[in-house]
């Protein structure tokens, strides 16, 4: 099996393209953002598969990794660039990286034997270096890379570092985990419900000024009617119109469930309502 067939790649702009990893079912997206000068890489995956080349067959520019967040399926070949941005609030994240016994958490026999790995890849002993962060990424900041600009909006609530892009130009929104049509898990450590409400009315108002939004897992793109959507379903799950479905546990804890038909919200018991 060759690297092009554990990743899809797919052109949604000028410049502008998705690279899709086969991740469980929620599948795992980063993206490739190129001005005339200069190339934005917008996370780098799980670490399965040789990302930094790929990405670098799409546009030979000079590159600057721009983390959404620093969970692991998205920091996988960041320590292939020499500059790589994230909020803050994550950079110690980043720093570790992700030890094998993580990946063999992520990655189990039953997932083993279902997923096409490409050659060289082996869970028994991969892991994903750390990197030092060359910059921060914060809320308000403009990157430029040659007659293409990204703007930083802090939307935290999925993790405390949550950066979401947005190039106004292209009225393309860029994400990261902060929302999605699917899971959106606020109850990891480091999930913060009551932020995430905040974040998702700045995210609603952010899309009114876009065409087409793309996150980092589940379906793509979104709406602004999807965002609105999802804004005014958190709101009834905050103002106690809307019940938990069902109520989980696993190894990040209790969670109530809220199913909302296109996408189901998780949350610790407790941790939010008015």
């Amino acid at each position: 099996m060759t690297p092009a067939a554990w990743f899809s790649v797919q052109d949604i702009a000028v410049d502008t393209w998705v690279i899709e990893e086969q991740l469980s079912d929620e599948n795992c997206r980063s993206f490739i953002v190129a001005g005339t000068r200069a190339v934005a890489v917008l996370d780098t995956g799980t670490g399965v598969g040789d990302f930094a080349r790929l990405a670098a067959s799409l546009s030979n520019r000079d590159p600057i990794v721009l983390q959404s967040h620093a969970h692991w399926d998205h920091i996988g070949a960041s320590h292939a660039y020499q500059r790589v941005l994230v909020h803050p609030s994550e950079a110690e994240t980043l720093r570790r990286g992700v030890p094998n016994s993580d990946y063999r958490t992520v990655y189990t026999p039953a997932a083993r034997a279902r997923l096409p790995f490409p050659p060289g890849f082996d869970v028994e002993t991969a892991f994903i270096p750390g990197v030092e962060p060359r910059g921060a990424l914060c809320h308000g900041d403009s990157i430029e890379r040659g007659g293409r600009t990204l703007e930083a909006f802090h939307t935290p609530g999925h993790s405390p570092g949550g950066i979401t892009l947005l190039d106004r130009a292209n009225r393309l929104l860029f994400p990261g985990d902060a929302v999605n049509l699917g899971n959106i898990y606020l109850q990891f450590e480091g999930g913060d419900p009551a932020a995430w409400r905040r974040s998702i009315e700045l995210l609603a108002d952010l899309a009114e000024h876009v065409d087409a939004i793309y996150p980092t897992h589940d379906s793509a793109p979104l709406t602004a009617a999807d965002m609105r959507a999802i804004r005014d379903a958190y709101e009834d799950v905050w103002s106690g119109a809307r019940q938990p479905t069902e109520q989980r546990a696993d190894d990040d804890g209790p969670a109530d469930v809220f199913d909302c038909g296109r996408y189901r919200f998780w949350l610790q018991p407790g941790t939010y309502g008015a």
